[in-house]
């Protein structure tokens, strides 16, 4: 028999092995970040329109702010919208 404190599954435990983060500009040494390519852009950008953070994306900080600097400026000329419902 077994004792109470004794937890017993069917199952396994689902235990999720947690993904090592990276910057993929440094992975794939991109200097510059065009702002006139909203597909690229638009990986770093929720379905309201906001700039995905840095923890959910891995990338780095100086890489984050050229990403935010690009899609501010694709905003500007239109080319991004500022605010959508379900962009993606």
């Amino acid at each position: 028999m077994a004792d109470q404190g004794d937890i017993r599954y069917l199952t396994p435990v689902n235990i999720e092995i947690k993904k090592d983060k990276y910057c993929r500009f440094r992975k794939s040494r991109i200097k510059y970040i065009d702002y006139k390519d909203p597909d690229f852009l638009i990986k770093f950008v929720n379905e309201q329109g906001k700039l995905l953070p840095r923890r959910l994306t891995g990338t780095s900080l100086k890489y984050q702010r050229k990403v935010s600097v690009a899609v501010k400026r694709a905003r500007h000329l239109a080319i991004m919208p500022y605010k959508a419902d379900l962009m993606k």
